[in-house]
């Protein structure tokens, strides 16, 4: 009976309240996702031959200030300017050309302020790709924003 009491009680005051607290992690995942969609959304807008500056702006407003892009194979931990200054060389000497053109999310799984994402860029080249040849990230979140991407590929 006390234990029940005791329960009651912390229920009444909010401390075990688990329904808010899915609907707040529910909440988190659907922004989270959003913000997944719209930065493979405007990448495949800035990988287009009609892309310009204002397509990376938009694309930078989706990252925290203190944002770090990773990945091992393309040399490491790059920081926001570094990643915005890539993205803006490539787009000016001409590498974006519409080649890529679409992507395909095979699988997303969500982890506190995290989601791990198995994806493949569709290409002229590679019009048709497998799951098997999915390419990992892992999009960690902050404050609404996206705070690091590490890639796995």
């Amino acid at each position: 009976m006390k234990i029940a009491l005791t329960i009651a009680f912390l229920l009444n005051l909010g401390f075990l309240d688990m329904k808010p607290q899915k609907q707040t992690e529910s909440n988190e995942r659907s922004q989270q996702e959003e913000l997944l969609n719209q930065y493979y959304q405007l990448n495949l807008k800035i990988f287009s031959k009609e892309s310009d500056i204002k397509d990376v702006d938009r694309l930078f407003q989706l990252f925290s200030e203190d944002f770090t892009y990773v990945h091992q194979e393309y040399g490491g931990v790059y920081t926001r300017e570094d990643l915005y200054n890539g993205y803006r060389r490539n787009l000016e000497s001409g590498g974006y050309d519409g080649k890529i053109y679409d992507i395909h999310v095979f699988s997303v799984i969500s982890g506190k302020n995290a989601l791990a994402v198995s994806k493949k860029f569709i290409s002229k080249t590679n019009p048709n790709p497998h799951k098997e040849d999915g390419e990992m990230a892992v999009f960690e979140f902050k404050d609404e924003k996206i705070f690091r991407i590490t890639e796995f590929w």
